[in-house]
């Protein structure tokens, strides 16, 4: 299959709708349909700002957190329709990605 995967780029403590945003975001892509998505929790990053964020021994707030999707063009459209509608702002990359599964049920 065609598609996109998109990566959203967040930090532990970011939230919406009084939640995680990592956590939303998920959420919102599986109400969309999608079949999965991941979390991947970062060691350091630095944003626009040029701010470093890191996770710390006893302070996990500021961690990296990387939120993966992979999408067809249709469902693309739908999550960013829902990301402007909740106001969501959260830096993205899309790159065209072909999917699939193996196996005898893929």
């Amino acid at each position: 299959m065609d598609g996109y995967l998109l990566t959203l780029f967040t930090h532990q403590d970011r939230r919406h709708a009084h939640r995680p945003l990592h956590e939303w975001l998920l959420d919102a892509a599986r109400g969309l349909g999608l079949r999965g998505g991941t979390v991947v929790p970062g060691a350091e990053s630095f944003g626009h700002d040029g701010r470093r964020h890191s996770a710390h021994f006893f302070e996990l707030a500021d961690q990296p957190v990387e939120v993966q999707l992979a999408l067809t063009t249709d469902q693309l459209q739908d999550f960013f329709a829902l990301l402007a509608r909740e106001r969501v702002e959260v830096f993205y990359v899309s790159t065209r990605v072909e999917f699939g599964t193996t196996g005898p049920s893929g």
